[in-house]
């Protein structure tokens, strides 16, 4: 290995404060800490800061809680805008060829297009023919018209995003969360009657225990990394479950702890580590609560009193044998002894979670196991301990709480209904699954995309571009160019359309983070010239008033996102508060989802505890490829995911040094799996998966579990078919079987 891709001994540090120095230094510098301080929520993953307090206070009002994301993404959308004359000289065949990171490095969209049919260019056209086009797309059948969105927008725009779709009589709602924690949100609200996470910011601190379990938080969320650090520092544990080793989750250099980072490398973050096979960790907290039990470890107690269906879930554990759990997780009884004790003995638990969890075929049994390991321990329903997923997007939650969702709650239901006028559909709406499905059948004729990159974002980009291609008009609602808009092009017409930022936005609006808190972001202005811009609350609006007319609702008058505002207050159960946050500036946790007492938001206030069976692991021979037996090359799991130098589909920088990885086409493999294989590191192969293939790709030695590979999100995408958790509809990116073979 190269001395540029060796990988450090800790994540964040110097590199993290090179790139601060870097930025704050380049042309942009003065700009990008201007939006850094803007008093706007952050534009990277939903554990941000900002709003009323400051762009560096997260809602404890500590300071210093950005991180490098955070520049990554205000720097991206501070690029100049894309020239007039820029698309009449590419072709969309050439715009083809380029990458994410190239695609996003275009600029800011900066005016309206169009690419129509049989044309080989986007065209500037005015949003009078925007909106002309709309009008005639939205006027198909409810059924046959769809959104897409992303959390990147503001809970004003999910809101009358939703309005409008429910008015047209559609429930074809699809959002990014159903591709990545829509099994949290099915399995929590099952048990707990609440999809979120139970642990605020104020509970996480009084933890003295935290299981992370399938995250990589030092790329995705390293602001939750402080908090593992003041946790480590009071004599709190750390327990990592996750197939591969993270450096940044064995120890980690926080800016934030200046004199920790430089003096002394960072500070230990894991206090047990443990590499279980990827899919197996229903067997892995089965196995916790067969060791809690034998331990005499388990609140009894707390179960008769606070849950139902207790006992069904501890005889499984007592009866499920040692043999069939170490078997399927790959742990031995002594690992997953060691971590029952460490968290039995523990006062205060919260167990936290990301995709590792959610991207399998069980993904919810995945979240009910670790639910019941929380309750058979009492950590659930008090100050410290709890359940917590960590979602991604800045606001993908609140789309969820505004209603984009095809799973509606009835009391948001009942409201919708006085608003609206007439009844919400009961037509079960298409997720973004069951949307590529349903267009690869051709079932869609108008698709409205708020941010978000639905093409890239999908397994098998092949059947995704085919699907997309069947949908006569496509609307791309963004602030850059991605993937999606080159490769996911409609049959008739597909328009981008050019949108403010978060802190360029005319109007005030709020988000919510990924611990039930809202925050007021303040108006803000572009740095954009003779930019042709429009907010995404007036061009929803818009659309809406020329499709609906005004009555029941008059759909100008939204523009004022204070009426928006309004109206989430009287309709979203929890949110009555955002009705006076413009006169107050108050910001303000949810309530009834931060459980701090052991009475839960189900019908009869308990915990609805559900026996989780072990999932059957298979891992198919070579025949399965289409190759036979003896031919050379070998068979792994492959789990993908984003680099260190990513935001979801949107890639900053091609090298991963904290993983080793110096650019996007590299397979991470176990040194013993690459002997076996008869392959050397550095070598170049071919990856074959059950969708599709990819060549050239290197071979990058890592800490990462025999028998399993990892590749980059979305360039492995092409590999698979979407097989998907019939619960929630969502793919198992983390579990894909792969041939690695020379040639």
């Amino acid at each position: 290995m190269t001395e540029s891709t060796k990988s450090p001994s800790a994540g964040g540090g110097l590199p993290v404060l090179k790139y601060w120095l870097e930025k704050s230094v380049s042309p942009q510098g003065v700009k990008i800490w201007e939006k850094l301080n803007h008093q706007s929520s952050c534009l990277s993953c939903a554990w941000g800061t900002g709003g009323q307090k400051g762009g560096f206070v997260n809602e404890e009002g500590e300071y210093l809680q950005r991180c490098a994301k955070s520049v990554e993404a205000i720097s991206a959308e501070l690029q100049e805008g894309i020239k007039p004359d820029f698309f009449t000289q590419f072709t969309i065949e050439e715009l083809q060829q380029l990458d994410s990171q190239q695609c996003d490095r275009l600029g800011r969209l900066s005016y309206p297009m169009i690419l129509r049919k049989d044309s080989k260019h986007y065209e500037r056209i005015s949003w009078q023919e925007v909106y002309d086009i709309a009008e005639k797309a939205f006027k198909k059948l409810p059924e046959r018209v769809a959104s897409y969105s992303s959390g990147r927008s503001s809970n004003e725009a999910a809101f009358i995003l939703q309005l409008m779709m429910r008015a047209l009589g559609s429930n074809n709602l699809a959002d990014c969360s159903d591709l990545c924690h829509a099994p949290s949100t099915v399995g929590l609200k099952e048990v707990f009657g609440s999809g979120t996470s139970m642990v605020s910011l104020e509970s996480l601190k009084h933890s003295d225990c935290v299981v992370l379990i399938g995250s990589n938080a030092p790329a995705n969320h390293p602001r939750l990394m402080n908090e593992l650090i003041k946790i480590r520092d009071k004599g709190g544990k750390v327990i990592i479950i996750n197939p591969q080793i993270e450096v940044g989750l064995v120890k980690f250099a926080s800016p934030a702890f200046p004199i920790k980072s430089l003096l002394k490398g960072g500070s230990n973050i894991s206090t047990l580590y443990v590499q279980p096979i990827p899919g197996s960790d229903v067997a892995v907290f089965v196995g916790i609560q067969k060791s809690l039990l034998e331990q005499n470890l388990v609140d009894f107690e707390y179960l008769c009193n606070y849950t139902d269906g207790w006992q069904e879930v501890v005889n499984h554990a007592e009866n499920t044998s040692w043999e069939s759990i170490t078997d399927t997780c790959g742990l031995s009884r002594e690992e997953i002894e060691e971590v029952a004790y460490t968290i039995g003995k523990s006062d205060k638990v919260v167990f936290a979670w990301a995709m590792g969890i959610t991207h399998h075929t069980n993904g919810v049994d995945n979240v009910k196991s670790i639910a019941n390991t929380a309750l058979i321990t009492g950590n659930a329903g008090k100050m410290g301990a709890g359940t917590m997923p960590i979602r991604g997007h800045s606001n993908v939650q609140g789309f969820g709480s505004m209603g984009v969702t095809i799973r509606l709650s009835e009391p948001i239901k009942q409201a919708l209904q006085g608003i609206i006028g007439q009844s919400v559909t009961e037509t079960k709406g298409y997720s973004a699954r069951g949307l590529i499905t349903a267009s690869f059948h051709k079932k869609i004729d108008t698709l409205f995309c708020l941010g978000g990159n639905l093409y890239g974002a999908n397994p098998d980009l092949t059947e995704a571009k085919r699907s997309l291609s069947n949908i006569e008009t496509i609307f791309y609602v963004a602030t850059k160019p991605n993937l999606g808009h080159f490769h996911g092009l409609a049959k008739e017409n597909t328009l981008i359309l050019p949108v403010f930022n978060r802190f360029e936005n005319p109007h005030r609006t709020t988000t919510e983070s990924g611990n039930n808190f809202v925050r007021l972001n303040e108006v803000g202005t572009t740095h954009l010239k003779d930019a042709d811009l429009i907010s995404e609350i007036e061009l929803i609006t818009s659309i809406a008033d020329k499709i609906l007319g005004k009555n029941p609702i008059n759909w100008k008058g939204l523009q004022d996102t204070s009426y928006i505002r309004e109206l989430i207050a009287k309709t979203i159960p929890g949110y009555q508060k955002i009705g006076e946050i413009d006169k107050t500036k108050e910001e303000f946790t949810i309530d009834d989802r931060i459980f701090t007492q052991p009475k839960f938001s189900t019908a009869n206030g308990k915990a609805q505890m559900q026996v989780t069976p072990l999932p059957v692991l298979t891992i198919p021979d070579k025949e399965f490829f289409g190759v036979s037996a003896d031919s050379e090359g070998m068979v792994l799991i492959l789990g993908s995911g984003r680099g260190y130098g990513q935001h979801n589909t949107v890639v900053y920088n091609t090298a991963d040094k904290y993983r080793g990885m110096p650019h996007r086409h590299c397979i991470l493999m176990n040194r013993e799996d690459i002997k076996k294989g008869g392959f050397v590191e550095n070598q170049r192969v071919k990856v074959k998966g059950d969708a599709g293939e990819l060549n050239n790709i290197e071979i990058i030695a890592g800490n990462i579990l025999q028998g399993s590979a990892f590749m980059f999100y979305p360039e492995a995408n092409v590999l698979f078919k979407a097989h998907i958790d019939n619960l929630a509809e969502t793919p198992a990116y983390k579990r894909v079987p792969i041939l690695i073979c020379s040639k």
